[in-house]
This record gives structure tokens, C-alpha cells and sequence, in this order.
């Protein structure tokens, strides 16, 4: 009896680590660090393919310079989608799962796989 509730509690410590909240796009500035579920229009798409691991960035909730976040697709990464980011998601309402930096004092979320775009 003792080893199940253990488990059980593990389990639910588990499962409360791994769940992220969902925050408002205009509060990604106010959630540096933590992992977060987050919604937006997507305002511009940029592939920088002769930038050092060609990053493609995805600002949401305005054009650059005033976007309230980025997403950081790497090279590696924009391979593994079916088309490119540019076909999938330019002017589409998208929700991205991640951990918010800051990047030149502006919050951003690297993607590291594609299931945390949708």
C-alpha cells in the first residue's frame, strides 16, 4: 500500500512539472523562464539563410520590431517540417509551446521540435 501511494504521488508531481501554463501573448514579457503554452497571430516570417545555422523567425502579435514574441526555428529543425515554416504558418493563428528567453531584452521561444508548433 505504501509503495502505491508513492508511485501515485509521483506520478502526480510528475505530470504537474510537465504541464505548462497558457499565458496571453502580451504578457510572453512577463513569463521570462518558464515553460509556457502561448496563442498568436503570426505578423511576419524571416528565413535568414545566410545567417551562421540559418534560423528562421516567426514574430507573432506584430512585425518586427514590435513583435511580442519570436519563435526560433533552426535549420536542422525547418528540415524536418513538410513544407516550410513560410507555407505553414505565414498569417495564421499558431500556438507555441516552450520556454521564454529574453534575446536583446525581447521574449522569444527556440523550437527544438515541431510538435510544439501547432
Amino acid at each position: 500500500m505504501k509503495s502505491l501511494t508513492l508511485l501515485l504521488l509521483s506520478l502526480i508531481i510528475g505530470l504537474t512539472v510537465r504541464s505548462q501554463v497558457e499565458i496571453k501573448l502580451e504578457d510572453a514579457a512577463k513569463h521570462v523562464g518558464d515553460s509556457v503554452k502561448v496563442c498568436g497571430k503570426v505578423s511576419g516570417i524571416r528565413f535568414m539563410e545566410n545567417a551562421k545555422g540559418q534560423p528562421t523567425l516567426i514574430n507573432l502579435g506584430a512585425a518586427y520590431p514590435n513583435q511580442l514574441l519570436t519563435v526560433v526555428i533552426w535549420e536542422d529543425l525547418r528540415k524536418q517540417f513538410d513544407k516550410t515554416p513560410e507555407e505553414l504558418f505565414k498569417d495564421k493563428e499558431i500556438c507555441i509551446t516552450g520556454k521564454i528567453e529574453l534575446y536583446r531584452d525581447k521574449p522569444q521561444i527556440v523550437i527544438r521540435s515541431k510538435e510544439q508548433v501547432q
